[in-house]
């Protein structure tokens, strides 16, 4: 089958900037998400776009088609307590923050006794990257997933 509009995607992935890998899938769970519901890259998701279960595959993705431009003045200082992924903090650090939109992941730039100031950037923003992309399968999403515009997991919707 064909990725297209509404196929289930699960696939394994490292990128890597200038030949330096910085994050990998492989050895772990791979990704899924539903194709065509903007819940992707769109730059990677194009790319995607036609392969099939097997498929291995290299993406350039500039850094405008990939998390973005930096923005230096995209730093905020947010409470210890709203900080969720560790006990002790320290600069340097990513952290998980809930938003009006939902969770967002932050770099800590300098950490008080009880703020910190956080870099809202993507930690990839900026950063002309290279996907190794290997599809592990593809499958029609359910008439649920479409309506609900994401991936279920084996236990069902958990919302």
């Amino acid at each position: 089958m064909n990725i297209s509009e509404n196929s289930v995607v699960e696939f394994h992935y490292s990128v890597s900037e200038n030949g330096a890998e910085i994050e990998s899938s492989f050895g772990s769970e791979p990704l899924a998400y539903l194709h065509g519901k903007g819940g992707m890259l769109p730059g990677l998701e194009q790319a995607i776009e036609g392969k099939t279960q097997g498929d291995k595959f290299d993406v350039d993705l500039l850094a405008e088609q990939a998390y973005g431009p930096r923005h230096e003045e995209a730093v905020q200082r947010i409470p210890l307590k709203h900080l969720q992924g560790a006990k002790k903090w320290k600069a340097g650090m990513t952290a998980i923050v809930n938003t009006d939109q939902g969770q967002r992941q932050v770099t800590l730039l300098k950490v008080g006794k009880f703020n910190a100031d956080c870099d809202l950037n993507h930690p990839f923003a900026g950063k002309d990257l290279t996907f190794n992309v290997e599809i592990v399968s593809v499958r029609e999403a359910t008439t649920e997933e479409i309506s609900h515009g994401h991936v279920h997991g084996a236990g069902g919707c958990g919302h």
